[in-house]
C-alpha cells in the first residue's frame, strides 16, 4: 500500500505535536510505502526530521513563494474559470445558519466551485494570474456588493485577490499517484486530497488534530486586514473546511471535542472515527526523583495559540507563593513566529523575572525536559489533543492546561485544567499542585497509569490499520455499525452513530479547578 501523507506547516520542517505524529505514522507502518506532501511558506524551509526508509518521495509546496509552481500556462483567464470562480465567491460570501439547507446548498457550490479551478489548473491554467487579474478583480467587486451590499474597494479586491491566489495553490500541483490520502488537518491540506480524489478517485482519511476553522478565526482576529478582506477569506475558510468534512471518505479527529466541532459544521457523524494519539511507553521512562528546585516546564512551539505570555504573567504570581520557583520554557519560535517569541522575552523582562525564567530553545529529547519539571503545563487558546501532555503523563508529571480542546481527556486525575486566557487561574492551579506533594504525587502516578490504559502508540498504529484496510478494501463498511468498544464509565458524549476507534477514556471526576 501506498499512502500519501500531507502536512501544512509542519512534518518535516518544524518540531512539534504534528509532526511528532506524522514521523510515528510512517516509521509505524514499515510494511506500508510513503510519500509525503509538505505545504510550506516559501520553499526554503530545510527538514528537521530525518527521513524514514519507506518515505520514497518528499513533494514540497511552497504556498507564499513565487506566485507560480512552474507549469507552463494558458493566459490566466478565461470563461472556464469565470463561471467557476463566480461560483466559489457566491459561495463564500453566501450568509447561512450552521447546519441549514441553505448551508448544504452553499457548500456544494463551494465544492463545485474548486472542482472548476482545480479542472482549469489540470488543462494548464494560471490559477493565481487567473484570480489577480482584473476581470477577476470585478468579479469580487461585483459579488460583494451584489450578495452582500458591501462596497469592496479595488485596493482591498487586489489585496484579498493576492492571498486568495496563494492558497489555492496547492489545486495546481499534480498530487503523488497512491492508494490513500491522509490529510493531517483540514484546510489547504485538503485542497491536495481533493485534487487526487477528483483526478484519480483515491479515498481520503483526514485527522484533525486542532480544530482548523477556529485557529483561522482566532489569527485573523489579529490581523491588520480591512473587515471586508477579513470577512471574505474567513468565507473561504468556513467553506473550505465544510468541503474538506464533505470530500473526505474517513474523518479522524484527535478528540471527542474536536469530533463535536465536525458535527455541529456539518460532518456526517457516519464517517467520523476518533483517534486518539499515542506515545511509546518505553521512550517515555518515569523520572527518578523531581528537581530540586520547585520547576515548571512548558514545552512546545512558542507561537500566539500557545499563548505563552499567559503562561509568564501567571508565573509572576506562582513566584511570590512558592519560594526558589523556576519557569523553563522549552521550543523555538516557528517560521513567522520570531516577533512573538520576542515579545515574550520582552515580557518577561518587564515583569523583572530573568532570573526566575529561562528559555531553552529546542531540546534533542522530550524527555529531559519531562524530567527537569516537578509540573508540566500548557496554557493554549487552541488545541487539538497534545501529544506533549502525553508523553509528559508518561513520565510521571502531574500537569496544568487550560481547557482547550482535547486536554480535560487526556488530563483527567493527572492534573488541574483551568480556563484559557486567565493567568490567575494557572497562577493558582500551579501552587496548588507545587505546594500540595501528596495530590502531585497522586496525580503524577495516575497520570503514567493513564497512558497506559488508553494512549498507547500501539493501540493508535492498529486503528490507523484498520481505517487504512477499510478504505482500501472494503470502503462500504466505513457506514456500517460500529465496531465492538470498551467504554469505561463515565463516558462524556457517546451519540448513537458516532464511531470510536479503540476505547474512549474517561473525563475527570473532580480535578477540573
Amino acid at each position: 500500500m501506498k499512502i500519501a501523507l500531507v502536512s501544512e506547516g509542519t512534518y518535516p520542517y518544524a518540531i512539534g505535536g504534528v509532526s511528532t505524529w506524522c514521523d510515528q505514522l510512517i516509521r509505524g507502518f514499515p510494511e506500508y510505502r510513503w510519500e509525503m506532501v509538505a505545504l510550506t511558506v516559501d520553499g526554503t524551509e530545510q527538514p528537521v526530521w530525518s527521513a524514514p526508509d519507506n518515505l520514497d518521495a518528499l513533494h514540497q509546496i511552497p504556498v507564499w513563494g513565487a506566485p507560480r509552481p512552474g507549469r507552463p500556462a494558458r493566459p490566466g483567464y478565461d470563461a472556464r474559470f469565470a463561471a467557476g470562480y463566480e461560483t466559489l465567491l457566491a459561495a463564500m460570501l453566501a450568509g447561512y445558519e450552521i447546519r441549514s439547507s441553505a448551508a448544504a446548498v452553499a457548500q456544494s457550490r463551494f465544492v463545485l466551485g474548486l472542482r472548476a479551478v482545480y479542472d482549469y489548473a489540470a488543462g494548464g491554467g494560471d490559477i493565481y494570474a487567473a484570480v489577480t487579474s482584473n476581470a477577476a478583480l470585478g468579479q469580487v467587486v461585483d459579488a460583494a456588493r451584489r450578495l452582500r451590499g458591501w462596497t469592496v474597494s479595488l485596493a482591498e479586491a487586489t489585496q484579498a485577490a493576492d492571498i486568495l491566489g496563494h492558497l489555492l495553490r496547492p489545486l495546481a500541483v499534480a498530487p503523488p499517484r497512491c492508494d490513500v490520502v491522509h490529510a493531517s488537518m483540514n484546510g489547504l491540506s485538503m485542497l491536495v486530497a481533493m485534487a487526487a480524489k477528483w483526478r484519480d478517485g483515491t479515498p481520503v482519511v483526514m485527522s484533525e488534530h486542532g480544530i482548523y476553522l477556529r485557529e483561522r478565526y482566532l489569527e485573523y482576529a489579529e490581523s491588520d486586514l480591512t473587515p471586508a478582506v477579513r470577512t471574505l477569506l474567513l468565507g473561504f475558510f468556513r467553506s473550505l473546511a465544510a468541503a474538506g468534512y464533505l470530500i473526505a471518505d474517513v474523518l479522524a479527529p484527535h478528540s471527542g471535542y474536536n469530533r463535536r466541532w465536525q458535527q455541529q459544521f456539518g460532518a456526517d457523524p457516519d464517517r467520523i472515527w476518533t483517534m486518539y494519539n499515542g506515545v511509546d511507553l518505553d521512550r517515555f521512562p518515569v523520572a527518578d526523583a523531581e528537581p530540586a528546585e520547585p520547576t515548571v516546564v512548558y514545552l512546545g512551539r512558542i507561537n500566539p495559540l500557545k499563548d505563552v505570555h499567559t503562561l509568564i504573567r501567571a508565573f509572576a504570581t506562582v513566584g511570590t507563593r512558592v519560594p526558589g520557583a523556576r519557569l523553563r520554557i522549552f521550543g523555538a519560535a516557528g517560521p513567522g513566529d520570531e516577533e512573538y517569541a520576542d515579545s515574550c522575552r520582552q515580557l518577561v523582562d518587564d515583569l523583572g523575572l530573568g532570573r526566575h525564567i529561562t528559555f531553552e530553545g529546542s531540546v534533542e529529547s522530550p524527555v529531559t525536559a519531562y524530567h527537569a519539571a516537578t509540573v508540566v503545563t500548557l496554557t493554549s487558546i487552541s488545541e487539538g489533543f497534545p501529544v506533549a501532555i502525553v508523553e509528559a503523563m508518561a513520565c510521571g508529571r502531574p500537569l496544568v492546561c487550560t481547557n482547550v480542546g482535547g486536554v480535560s481527556e487526556a488530563v483527567a486525575d493527572a492534573g488541574l485544567v483551568v480556563a484559557p486566557r486567565n493567568p490567575g487561574a494557572v497562577a493558582d492551579a500551579l501552587v496548588t499542585v507545587l505546594t500540595d506533594d501528596q495530590r502531585r504525587r497522586r496525580m503524577a502516578g495516575a497520570a503514567r497509569q493513564r497512558v497506559a490504559q488508553w494512549f498507547t502508540l500501539a493501540e493508535s498504529l492498529r486503528a490507523y490499520r484498520r481505517v487504512y484496510e477499510t478504505v482500501t478494501t472494503r470502503p462500504e463498511l466505513i457506514h456500517a455499525a460500529s465496531p465492538p468498544q470498551v467504554f469505561p464509565a463515565p463516558i462524556p458524549v457517546a451519540p448513537a452513530r458516532a464511531r470510536v476507534v479503540g476505547r474512549v477514556p474517561a473525563l475527570p471526576s473532580g480535578d477540573v479547578a
